[in-house]
């Protein structure tokens, strides 16, 4: 039997102040109370029913808080258990996971199952995956064409091009757009349960943008033609050099699109165009007025 009042004025007034504060954390401030009701003269058993405890735990936390004080009242020292996998078997694991994608824990489960003859449930797998520095998100998409050595290669041409560019030569990049005049919902906060719903347009009009920009000083041509074709091509090249008369050489940076490389390109009478011979990307051409 723990007698009561067995509490300075100061440590009682210490307990409560970690009961009453709302930031408290739940289990420093449960086991306060737990100090608190002994102190009032409730027994162990009767505070284990009111804190859905067992009355051994309140025993227990009363010989902490005697021992150490509020100190040991603050002190959690749980240890999860041991994995079931050694060492090596986790090394084989992580391994086995950074060659593939798995989307549940399902197949990771039955892997180790047959590799290593331990059965997981989906809850100590997920800790299992945590513990071993995996979490669960959507991979980084990657252009299927991408190619790291040919991007660092344009990357060095670029440089090296805008580097040592002289005063009457410019350098855009050009691709085609398409807008499309639709709404599309997107997330916001809205009032739980409400049902927000917005208006759609009633068609799918497209807008087609053929331009181009100079980072150099944020020059933006463009043709807004019906089609983007080897004619759009043409006439995209020939804005650009008319808004640069006095450029001798106008480098035009563009992906490998069939209109981009046609013969229309290659013989306008209307612009001299031709594929640069310099090593670039498939695409680059370069205009001389």
């Amino acid at each position: 039997m723990i007698r009561a009042r067995f509490l300075t004025p100061d440590q009682r007034q210490e307990l409560e102040q970690i009961v009453r504060r709302p930031s408290e954390d739940h289990g420093v401030a449960r086991r306060a109370n737990a100090i608190l009701l002994l102190d009032d003269g409730l027994s162990c058993v009767q505070i284990g029913t009111v804190l859905y405890l067992d009355d051994d735990t309140v025993r227990n936390w009363h010989k902490r808080y005697l021992s150490g004080g509020l100190d040991e009242l603050t002190m959690f020292d749980w240890k999860g258990g041991l994995s079931l996998l050694n060492k090596a078997q986790q090394g084989q694991l992580c391994d086995w996971l950074e060659g593939r994608l798995c989307r549940d824990t399902r197949e990771i489960r039955a892997h180790i199952e047959a590799s290593s003859g331990v059965r997981y449930s989906h809850s100590g797998c997920l800790k299992l995956l945590h513990r071993l520095g995996f979490e669960y998100k959507k991979p980084k998409a990657l252009p299927r064409v991408a190619d790291e050595v040919a991007q660092q290669q344009f990357i060095d041409l670029y440089e090296g091009l805008v580097s040592a560019l002289p005063a009457d030569e410019a350098v855009y990049f050009a691709d085609a757009v398409h807008p499309e005049y639709q709404t599309r919902p997107a997330s916001g906060w809205m009032r739980k349960g409400s049902n927000t719903a917005v208006k759609t347009t009633s068609g799918r009009g497209r807008v087609n943008i053929h331009g181009a920009i100079c980072l150099e000083n944020f020059d933006a041509p463009f043709v807004e033609v019906t089609k983007v074709n080897g004619d759009s091509s043409v006439a995209l090249l020939a804005k650009i050099e008319a808004k640069n008369p006095t450029k001798s050489t106008i480098h035009v940076i563009w992906d490998n699109a069939a209109y981009h490389k046609c013969e229309q390109v290659r013989v306008s009478v209307l612009i001299k165009a031709y594929f640069s011979p310099i090593p670039g990307p498939p695409g680059s051409a370069c205009l001389r007025g």
